[in-house]
């Protein structure tokens, strides 16, 4: 959702800009209320696998009011395809995937390989099929609401910080393949803890163990936050923006935490940072260079990890202090 904000961008800077209506699962059109190109917003049921065919014909049907010059679809699925379909939009924009003629009337052929960035990908949509290839395009920006970060910490009780602050990011929900090791995560939180920083750790519930281990394991509990699966997405932008610096493994939480302007290192395993990197101005990427990564696997293939358990602390330190000196000039 935060790389798609890069098209919505795109399509508002032509001369023709278009109103955008947005339909979006619950789970992430939060962040589309946080995004000043959207016109309209239509939350969406659907679940994650589930084909709720009456639910798109319903919610379809009641589109055909809208009369939509185009629908561009991102998701590669069928059943993406299906409520633009049935809300009649003259054109429908997407990439090729799982057999979609008919429901797609401007297909276009998606790169063979994820060499490139994802962002452009969906940028490409904005413009014909024979315009050129897009070599540039614009950040995702999120709207930040500062005094809701008051707000987050009188529900749990505490007061907000006056030291600086950095957000750890230990999830990534697409598998163990992504997450780097939560004794490094320690590492880091130590690091700063001694130089009178105060660590938050964010993410979901499913989050919530792994955060309590880095906690416990660092060098001075009091001074860590354990705030994940206590925050909504709102919420969540909102603190990232409020920190001074942010280190998340390839997450959602990483591109929110670069489109909030807050410096972030992304930590780069079994996926590319070339296809997925965090898009700022203040952003770096570690991984290694392994014969074997990138693999897009949810878990290691070879049962090892090496390209995370290898990536030491210290390069992710290196990294944010270049980070922060650009921030003080």
């Amino acid at each position: 959702m935060v790389m798609a904000q890069c098209l919505f961008k795109a399509l508002k800077s032509r001369a023709d800009a278009p109103a955008i209506t947005l339909t979006a699962p619950m789970v992430t059109a939060g962040l589309a209320y946080r995004m000043p190109e959207i016109d309209e917003i239509i939350e969406t049921p659907f679940e994650h696998g589930r084909l709720q065919i009456a639910d798109r014909w319903r919610i379809g049907r009641s589109l055909r009011g809208h009369h939509f010059d185009q629908a561009i679809i991102l998701p590669g699925s069928l059943k993406a395809a299906l409520l633009p379909f049935f809300a009649k939009a003259a054109v429908r924009t997407g990439y090729r995937g799982e057999p979609r003629w008919g429901l797609v009337n401007d297909p276009r052929t998606r790169p063979s390989t994820k060499r490139d960035p994802m962002a452009a990908r969906f940028v490409q949509l904005a413009f014909a099929d024979s315009a050129a290839t897009v070599s540039s395009y614009p950040y995702p920006h999120l709207s930040s609401h500062p005094q809701n970060v008051r707000e987050v910490f009188q529900r749990i009780g505490r007061d907000v910080p006056s030291a600086p602050v950095i957000a750890l990011c230990p999830g990534a929900e697409f598998g163990p393949a992504k997450r780097w090791p939560q004794a490094h995560f320690a590492s880091v939180a130590d690091h700063f803890l001694e130089q009178g920083w105060q660590v938050w750790l964010l993410g979901g519930k499913g989050d919530q163990a792994v955060a309590g281990d880095i906690v416990r394991s660092s060098s001075d509990p009091e001074h860590c936050v354990n705030l994940t699966g206590k925050t909504s997405i709102g919420d969540a932008i909102d603190l990232l923006a409020h920190a001074r610096a942010a280190v998340s493994n390839d997450s959602g939480l990483m591109h929110v935490a670069a489109a909030t302007g807050t410096p972030v290192v992304g930590i780069f395993g079994s996926s590319s940072e070339r296809h997925t990197p965090p898009l700022g101005p203040l952003t770096e990427t570690i991984s290694q260079t392994l014969d074997c990564r990138p693999c897009f696997a949810r878990e290691c293939p070879l049962g090892h990890t090496q390209c995370l358990k290898t990536l030491e602390p210290a390069r992710v330190i290196t990294a944010l202090s270049r980070l922060l000196e650009q921030t003080t000039h």
